[in-house]
């Protein structure tokens, strides 16, 4: 994406490599926080990022204040109130600007080599995403089909997807041949774009978390199917169906921590000093 260009459109199908000018607001524009729409007090509030810098140019140090760094304490806030949200979308309009500031903060993410090897596919079209929702469900039937008892029952409850109640969707793409074939970093670790195109989307969640919007992320699905129903190219790889737009609320509990699915891991047993399985009294 270039700076001034739109992308995505309401009620066309919007496939891979297609451009809309005139839709949901430059992405090429200017920022004027570094997550704008957080709680007072947050990273704009700690020094943030002026509505002079562009999105695409860098930041050089770190903000200081006094002689320390400032506490980003409502960074902290929003990684712990994200969900991963199917039920509680409105369907309710996205402010162009909004959307404009999450993908902006997708975009800034860290990548291997500067390859920056992700594209972002907005999906409003109510054929496509219905197409995507029959796909998801006939996958989740295979899915239950392969549990049995409680198990079984259990999934019968939960939700997982939220495709059509959504304001939109975002699918996040990978194209592995950006920068190639001398890609500085990923020579050692193939999957060092793959992890940059996760860190993407994972900047994206908090920003949309920071703005008061849910995200879903969808994973009952083959990549192929969604790679020929967007039309993407051969080499890009599909990584992420996202579901994204304004929430009633946030749960504060995971919903599969609600329904009994699973229970979180407390850190200490996730920690290891020195070497695996060392523990720390």
């Amino acid at each position: 994406m270039t700076g001034g260009e739109r992308v995505g459109v309401a009620g066309k199908r919007v496939g891979f490599g297609e451009r809309v000018v005139g839709g949901d607001g430059p992405v090429g524009a200017r920022v004027g926080g570094a997550i704008a729409g957080a709680s007072a007090g947050a990273v704009a509030g700690a020094g943030g990022v002026s509505g002079a810098d562009e999105a695409a140019g860098a930041v050089s140090g770190a903000v200081a204040v006094g002689e320390g760094l400032a506490p980003l304490h409502d960074l902290y806030d929003v990684i712990h109130r994200r969900r991963d949200v199917r039920g509680q979308f409105t369907g309710e309009p996205l402010d162009p600007a909004v959307l404009n500031r999450v993908l902006l903060a997708a975009h800034a993410a860290p990548s291997v080599g500067l390859s920056q090897p992700w594209d972002f596919v907005l999906v409003r079209d109510d054929n496509t995403r219905r197409e995507f929702r029959d796909h998801v469900l006939r996958h989740r039937d295979s899915f239950a089909a392969t549990l049995a008892g409680e198990r079984r029952e259990r999934f019968a409850g939960i939700k997982i997807e939220g495709i059509l109640e959504s304001t939109l969707s975002v699918v996040v793409g990978y194209d592995a041949s950006r920068g190639a074939p001398a890609v500085l970093g990923r020579h050692s670790i193939p999957d060092a774009g793959l992890y940059s195109v996760c860190l993407a989307i994972q900047n994206l969640w908090l920003a949309a978390t920071a703005e008061g919007l849910g995200v879903g992320w969808v994973s009952f699905y083959q990549e192929q199917f969604l790679a020929e129903l967007l039309r993407m190219p051969a080499g890009v790889r599909p990584v992420a169906w996202l579901c994204l737009g304004p929430v009633s609320h946030l749960e504060t509990v995971p919903d599969l921590e609600r329904h009994g699915w699973r229970a979180r891991r407390p850190l200490a047993e996730a920690v290891h000093h020195g070497r695996w399985g060392e523990r720390v009294e």
